[in-house]
């Protein structure tokens, strides 16, 4: 009966999975949150199918390549929860070297160690589980190191409970595997691992149907402008606009140290969400550092077109717009210019 029921919930869930992943490819794939959110579903997918299956030898090649990529499906959450609350993070090559690492390490167990009888399977299954806290411990911290510079209300409030809600789960699964019996029968505590995990997918599933995928996922190639500002708003928005505005300008707060939405919405005595939402909707920006960096970048921008600090060292730039060191200075300066700050003196330089 448990494995009916198991097969059931493992087949139901893979399929909604599978649906989902086709929605999203289709809609976000030019994003890499998008890719990457169709990546852990197809991983997730696989994950439910050989959760209900079982882990009993021998196992198949088929099957283990099953196992395989739902076991490196947790590199793909760490990496999915870095692309949904960083809107500047890119897929690099080496990415793939974790990922494809545990996939290896899945088929050389499932195809050489086990059926060898060289080692215990459960020794693998510990080994697997703390691997999988470790990235789940890594997309749990990104989570909340990003949270407070998320200026999209809804999607600060979707995320954490995408990113909280499945990061439940993988602990809860890696705590099953390692109670599960070194035959791997299935038992009450395969059903349970599949009913959580349907149960998951469910409500995610059901989250993102009520969240516009726009909210959720920026657009490809979106930049931060002010245009947004220039549409119909209250006579009490234009005056908290104005007020913002003259602090950015006049006063230039982002050079403070260690100010936050936080402190600026204090300063401005305001509440914190109806400034997150001004500069999101008004502004166009979706993360809080973004809209402080292009601020800070656009008074090295003048410094460094300045013939009269032409010798000013342009860590000096830096440290005077507010960055704390070069190298982020560096690194946003090349983002939103396309050259570095020496190269966009020379250019100036050149032109005079």
């Amino acid at each position: 009966m448990l494995s009916q029921i198991d097969l059931v919930l493992g087949a139901g869930t893979a399929t909604l999975l599978v649906l989902l992943a086709a929605l999203l490819f289709r809609d976000f794939r030019a994003v890499a949150a998008g890719r990457l959110a169709t990546a852990f579903a197809l991983g997730s997918a696989a994950h439910a199918v050989t959760a209900s299956s079982g882990f009993a030898p021998p196992v198949t090649p088929w099957h283990a390549v099953l196992i395989a990529v739902s076991t490196g499906n947790v590199v793909v959450f760490w990496l999915f929860a870095r692309a949904l609350f960083d809107d500047g993070f890119k897929v690099r090559r080496w990415h793939a070297a974790p990922w494809a690492t545990v996939v290896v390490l899945s088929l050389i167990n499932c195809l050489v160690l086990v059926p060898a009888q060289t080692l215990d399977p459960r020794i693998f299954a510990i080994a697997i589980s703390v691997i999988s806290l470790v990235f789940v411990a890594l997309a749990v911290g990104q989570t909340i190191a990003s949270w407070s510079t998320d200026l999209v209300e809804e999607r600060r409030r979707l995320r954490i409970f995408v990113v909280v809600a499945t990061a439940i789960y993988a602990v809860v699964n890696a705590i099953l595997q390692l109670l599960m019996p070194a035959d791997g029968s299935s038992g009450v505590l395969a059903t349970a691992n599949a009913a959580i995990l349907a149960g998951v997918v469910i409500a995610i599933a059901y989250s993102l149907m009520r969240v516009g995928g726009e909210t959720i996922f920026p657009a490809a190639e979106a930049q931060p402008t002010a245009a947004a500002a220039s549409g119909e708003s209250g006579a009490s928005d234009r005056k908290l606009l104005n007020a913002l505005m003259r602090l950015m300008s006049d006063e230039r707060i982002y050079r403070h140290e260690g100010i936050t939405i936080g402190t600026l919405a204090t300063k401005l005595t305001v509440p914190e969400y109806r400034l997150r939402r001004l500069i999101n909707q008004r502004l166009g920006y979706r993360n809080f550092n973004v809209f402080l960096n292009n601020h800070r970048i656009e008074e090295a921008k003048a410094a460094l077109a300045d013939p009269s600090q032409a010798e000013v060292p342009v860590i000096t730039i830096a440290m005077d717009a507010g960055f704390q060191s070069l190298g982020p200075f560096n690194r946003a300066f090349k983002a939103t210019t396309g050259v570095t700050p020496t190269e966009y003196r020379r250019l100036n330089e050149a032109r005079v």
